[in-house]
């Protein structure tokens, strides 16, 4: 199956966003790709957390979720819709939810992301958990055959989720990495997870500067089964990564070695 990572510099404007997410998924769509995965806060990144809560949708319904649903619909292929803002019980908090829709339009799965990135080196300080509230379930949904496990930006630094969504084909990190935590790690935690989990992953990045200065670090990528990069971005501005998912290179990689398999400790 042929698929696609959707590289973005989204800004502070929902509805720009929205017409940039709506045109990478349909010139992914003309080169063939089945299945298109879009970035974290693809539909908005602001100059504060607090932002955000501006824009969240309650579950199931909002401009946003009604986008990703008609891009899915119109150009005929699935789309994992990065990550947007949900309400929930708290007026003040919001969840980071990664909403998937299949060809025909029909929501498939929602993953809220887990993990809540905090950051503190003396001199930089931030702390996601302010104004999200985190997830609690790992969730895998099926596409053109194929188990796919959801995840979201700093999930990757966690092995144990991708070990509790089981056996899958490929794995799906919408991201919007900081430059400094890209540079150090991006690349080598997308390979790891391929390598210890045997399956595809692929990475949807925002890549570029946005309001306030802030910076993230782009490279889409898609790694394969043995943590080879077989497609990448440039580091930063909008554009697509489109490769295959291939299950027969799944199946010669975990036939000759068969780390899965061995495992002792579940």
């Amino acid at each position: 199956m042929k698929i696609a990572a959707l590289q973005m510099v989204s800004t502070t404007d929902v509805a720009r966003n929205l017409d940039s997410a709506a045109s990478l998924i349909d010139q992914a769509a003309r080169a063939g790709a089945k299945l298109v995965a879009l970035p974290e806060y693809f539909c908005h990144l602001g100059r504060r957390d607090t932002d955000k809560l501006a824009i969240a949708e309650a579950d199931g319904d909002g401009p946003i979720q009604r986008l990703l649903s008609d891009c899915a619909r119109r150009a005929g292929v699935w789309v994992v819709g990065g990550t947007l803002p949900m309400r929930t019980a708290q007026a003040e908090r919001v969840r980071n939810s990664c909403c998937v829709y299949a060809p025909d339009g029909r929501r498939v799965a929602r993953y809220d992301k887990i993990h809540l990135f905090a950051y503190d080196n003396g001199r930089e300080r931030y702390d996601e958990g302010r104004v999200l509230e985190p997830g609690d379930t790992p969730v895998a949904f099926y596409a053109e055959g194929l188990r796919i496990g959801l995840s979201v930006c700093y999930d990757v630094r966690f092995p144990e989720l991708y070990r509790a969504l089981g056996d899958v084909a490929l794995i799906v990190v919408p991201a919007a990495f900081t430059v400094r935590t890209g540079t150090a790690h991006w690349d080598l935690l997308l390979r790891a997870r391929a390598v210890e989990n045997q399956c595809y992953v692929l990475a949807a990045a925002q890549g570029g500067t946005h309001p306030g200065n802030r910076r993230t670090y782009g490279h889409s990528m898609l790694v394969d089964p043995w943590g080879d990069v077989v497609a990448v971005r440039a580091e930063e501005g909008p554009g697509i990564v489109v490769g295959d998912v291939d299950p027969a290179r799944i199946e010669s990689v975990r036939r000759s070695l068969p780390a899965l398999t061995h495992r002792t400790l579940r």
